[in-house]
């Protein structure tokens, strides 16, 4: 057995680089800032927003006046017939001013369709962000997977070595036969086969791992917790939050926006143009005549062009098309995040349920394999049945193993699906701004005019699962009656905006659960500034409530729609008006909030 035991060397030396050269990354969510701050994916989006932001600027220079200075010296030759020719040195300067008066607005759109575009660069940011975690989470799960899988796969590789050398044993000593030394010896060659494939996968993982983080994994990585208690209850309401905060589906909207502004922008060629334009011109010797000349021009111009081979109406038509392009696209964004999301959120139902069943089958053929080992030893079992359990038992924990982390992953990519991967770990740019800070009056997203929040119900084999499970089950607590959450909910919204326009911040807050996420991917924190700066500011605040209607959702959790009508010295609005409670300790609470 030299050979085997060379093999296992050679499986021992392949992870020794592995925590030699590892840098220590202590949690998965210093993994992912990390990440997110140093990936040059992420940093190639950010420049690309920092250059977003100076073309904005640039095209706000359309609004100031151009101011030129030319001047010039040289010698000059003039030739007349009948006089003989003269040389002059010449000189002069020119000071011109113009100021554009009138062009159409197309300045006005593109200084806007700019705005949108920087903002389309500010929501790839999060979405780049967004993705570089989902796979730094994956990467850093699977790390501690193999991990794992390389541990049984030694636990395995050493069983199987033991139960060789005891064959061997009894081959050697003639109460053994040989046939069964060779088969023991066939399966401990496999067992070290599986053993070098999990450290070679290892090896692969951590150099993934590498490449988004930027430095191998530590010998140590703490253990990832569970992130169920942050998903929605339902598929339909993480797809409300993913059209409410989802950065991709946010920067289709602004390229949909964008271009509406472009496609406004091009009908300024139906439109005149006028410029203010002043000009002070002095030149010396200019034209065969000796001294001073000077010249001062103020006029306004105007330039119609009445014109152009059908050119602009074509353009016109053009950027027409490419804003129903980019609507298509704002709609496929949406499909796919529709997608994705609906897979990840039944991933994550679907194995929480199979981990069960996976964990079951692991202790059940442990009972087992120990039953047979001492059948074995007494002769009441074959080599065979001994070998086939052991290989059941090491295929039973490697199964449990890959769920467990094939389930946490789900639990990540559903957030990520939402856009609230980052949020949820905590992490966040430093450097990025608020969307609060770029846009302080963001028109709202109606998700419905995208994509319904629809997903197909679970598979037929849940639902067998489910009618199969033990009819004798504890009887679930009375639902409280309709006409109580109804009457609860409209009193509590009734309260919730009397507080508002008292602009009681205390108590306003207060209606708010601790599981409040603010819409369109806003921090707690920069909810709660903004929220204070508003109540802050000086005169009276009114907030109507009128239409209120109650949706039952589940136990414990309804939301409120109306009309709001909001009314203050320097802003007034009327929205529909979404608020989704939970009851929390008996008390109704704000989860989300989302105007229409």
């Amino acid at each position: 057995m030299k050979k085997i035991s060379h093999l296992s060397a050679v499986a021992a030396l392949a992870l020794l680089p592995l925590t030699l050269q590892a840098v220590p990354a202590e949690s998965l969510r210093e993994a992912v800032q990390r990440a997110v701050v140093s990936n040059p994916e992420v940093q190639a989006r950010w420049h690309a927003y920092l250059a977003a932001e100076e073309e904005q600027d640039v095209a706000r220079g359309g609004y100031f006046p151009r101011v030129d200075l030319t001047a010039g010296i040289g010698r000059e030759r003039q030739s007349d017939p009948g006089i003989a020719d003269r040389n002059y040195t010449r000189r002069g300067a020119t000071l011109s001013l113009n100021q554009m008066v009138y062009d159409g607005f197309a300045t006005q759109s593109e200084v806007a369709r700019l705005g949108h575009a920087k903002l389309t660069r500010y929501f790839e940011i999060l979405d780049a962000s967004e993705s570089v975690a989902g796979e730094t989470v994956r990467a850093y799960a699977d790390v501690l997977r193999y991990r794992d899988l390389v541990q049984l796969a030694q636990e395995n590789f050493l069983r199987h070595k033991e139960v060789f050398d005891q064959i061997e044993e009894r081959a050697s000593a003639g109460v053994g036969r040989r046939v069964d030394l060779e088969q023991a010896g066939g399966r401990l060659a496999l067992a070290e086969s599986n053993l070098l494939t999990e450290a070679s996968n290892l090896h692969d993982v951590s150099s993934r791992y590498q490449r988004l983080v930027g430095e191998l994994p530590g010998d140590t990585l703490q253990p990832i917790g569970r992130l169920a208690e942050q998903l929605p209850p339902s598929v339909a309401d993480a797809l409300r939050l993913a059209y409410e905060g989802h950065p991709a589906f946010h920067a289709a909207v602004e390229s949909v926006r964008a271009a509406t502004e472009e496609a406004k922008g091009k009908e300024a060629a139906y439109q005149p143009r006028v410029d203010l334009r002043a000009r002070q011109s002095v030149d010396y010797n200019t034209d065969g005549v000796d001294g001073r000349h000077g010249d001062s021009v103020v006029e306004l111009v105007m330039n119609f062009n009445l014109f152009k081979g059908g050119s602009d109406r074509a353009t016109v038509r053009q950027f027409a098309q490419r804003l129903n392009q980019a609507k298509d696209l704002r709609d496929k964004s949406c499909r796919d995040i529709r997608q994705t999301l609906s897979i990840a959120y039944n991933d994550v139902q679907r194995l929480a349920e199979q981990l069960k069943y996976l964990n079951q089958h692991q202790l059940s053929i442990s009972k087992a394999r120990e039953a047979y080992r001492k059948q074995f030893d007494i002769g009441q079992r074959t080599l065979l049945d001994l070998l086939d359990t052991e290989n059941e038992y090491f295929q039973a924990r490697r199964a449990y193993v890959n769920g467990d982390y094939d389930h946490k992953v789900a639990e990540a990519r559903t957030l990520g699906g939402m856009g609230k991967l980052l949020p949820s770990l905590q992490v966040a740019r430093e450097d990025l701004p608020a969307l609060s800070d770029l846009a302080k009056e963001r028109e709202a997203v109606a998700p419905s005019a995208a994509c319904p929040a629809e997903a197909p119900e679970p598979s037929a084999v849940l639902k067998l699962l489910g009618q199969a499970k033990p009819a004798a089950v504890a009887a679930p607590a009375p639902e409280p009656k309709a006409e109580s959450v109804a009457s609860d909910l409209a009193d509590a919204t009734a309260k919730w905006a009397a507080a508002w326009a008292a602009k009681d911040y205390d108590a306003y807050r207060a209606f708010y659960g601790k599981d409040f996420v603010p819409a369109e991917g806003q921090s707690m924190a920069a909810w709660e500034k903004q929220r204070r700066v508003r109540l802050a500011k000086q005169g009276n605040i009114s907030v109507g409530v009128a239409e209120l209607r109650v949706e039952k959702l589940g136990p414990d959790v309804a939301a409120t729609v109306f009309r709001q009508t909001y009314r203050a010295n320097d802003y007034q609005d009327v929205v529909v008006k979404r608020l989704e409670w939970a009851r929390v300790d008996g008390q109704w609470r704000i989860q989300r909030e989302i105007a229409e």
